[in-house]
């Protein structure tokens, strides 16, 4: 089947991963897929050409080459966001859709495609009236909503519902990346088209297990005879990363055989920092910063176990597949879209969302038990071996067609 992917995203980070993964599971079951990007965001351009890269991370990555123009254009973009106030950044939104048609029909006609599948923006409902007046398939992927907590609130809330509920009833179908969203939408909506959850999952060519390469890492980061605890991500508070450092950073003398490998940048690095040198802790605390993307599969192998300290009740963290896919199990919350993916102490950890204090302890306990940690991950990349793949997330969304 000929399959036009479309986004509005700028394809970075875990949605260029996510839409990557998604295109190459969709291509693994023998569809051609074509990407309809802005200019300037196109996210398999974000990789080598190599195609064995370990490259499907959802750490931010260095910025590759790309014309002029198209970034250029990309960055006016982001700029809009930053420094527009939020009324007019939504009104452009709504006035895209025009200029949505027009490529969306242009990319249709050229890609022969005999279905579109898009991630779904807040006012975007032009591919759907398209798609339903040519009688051609829409399948929505659901990672946003105006009915869940967003970083940037909304203005026309009111308008963005109205919208967002004619397109979910009209789409063919909808995949939800947790039961949660799911939930939510259906009791907001009442009736929408019919939908499955498809949480994210992890591409097993790019997280390759190499036991040589995680030794030589631990050798030379000076780590082989430590407990190494790992965190992979972007330093933000809505990760809880400053919160989990500002409260184990005491404990880690009495703990000399933990090091916390931490692997990302953001605005609560520098805060971080300081509160490690607070505690003298400089020696238990690499800080990376940004690693080239296909190097973060090693640094994942290097660790014994991860962290994940915050998440939110409907989102699907990109991040604890990756690590699972690496055979390192995670400690983390039990908010309802990793408590239905994760069994509890058989291929992670679960703690009470938001109990910071259990997070913590139950962190430190882990660290003395080597065999418990190795044997969850080697359960955890069975799972992401047997249900996780992108293939499955393929399989999934092609069921509502």
């Amino acid at each position: 089947m000929n399959i036009l992917f479309h986004h509005r995203t700028r394809g970075k980070g875990a949605e260029g991963v996510h839409i990557r993964g998604v295109t190459k599971g969709l291509r693994d079951l023998g569809n051609n897929v074509s990407i309809l990007s802005l200019p300037g965001a196109e996210p398999e351009e974000e990789l080598p050409s190599d195609n064995n890269a370990k490259n499907s991370v959802s750490l931010p990555l260095k910025e590759q080459q790309k014309p002029a123009q198209k970034t250029s254009l990309l960055a006016s973009l982001a700029n809009l966001t930053k420094y527009t106030p939020e009324f007019v950044f939504e009104l452009i939104e709504v006035a895209f859709n025009l200029i949505s048609l027009f490529r969306l029909k242009k990319a249709v006609k050229e890609a022969k495609a005999e279905m579109i599948y898009e991630r779904y923006s807040l006012f975007l409902f032009i591919s759907v009236w398209w798609a339903k007046k040519n009688n051609m398939p829409i399948v929505l992927e659901i990672n946003d909503s105006c009915l869940v907590h967003r970083v940037r609130k909304l203005h026309f809330i009111s308008l963005a519902k109205k919208f967002e509920r004619w397109i979910f009833k009209n789409a063919t179908g909808l995949v939800f990346i947790s039961s949660e969203f799911q939930r939510i939408a259906k009791q907001e909506f009442g009736e929408i088209a019919p939908s499955v959850v498809s949480p994210n999952a992890a591409d097993l060519d790019a997280f390759i297990l190499d036991d040589e390469k995680a030794l030589a890492l631990r050798q030379k980061l000076n780590i082989d005879d430590k407990v190494v605890i790992g965190y992979v991500g972007a330093f933000v508070h809505w990760h809880g990363i400053d919160w989990f450092v500002d409260m184990i950073a005491d404990k880690l003398k009495d703990n000399p055989e933990i090091v916390l490998l931490l692997i990302g940048d953001g605005v609560s690095y520098q805060p971080i920092k300081d509160r490690i040198a607070k505690s003298k802790v400089e020696d238990q605390v690499i800080l990376t910063g940004r690693v080239n993307h296909d190097e973060v599969s090693t640094y994942l192998s290097a660790m014994d176990f991860g962290i994940l300290p915050d998440s939110n009740n409907y989102g699907s963290p990109m991040k604890l597949f990756e690590f699972m896919a690496m055979a390192k199990g995670m400690v983390a919350p039990d908010f309802t879209p990793i408590s239905e993916v994760v069994k509890d102490n058989e291929t992670s950890w679960l703690f009470p969302a938001n109990n910071r204090d259990v997070c913590i302890e139950k962190t430190l306990a882990l660290s003395a038990n080597k065999a418990e940690q190795k044997q969850v991950g080697l359960n955890a990349r069975q799972y992401i071996e047997t249900e996780r793949q992108w293939k499955h997330n393929a399989q999934q969304l092609l069921s509502l067609i």
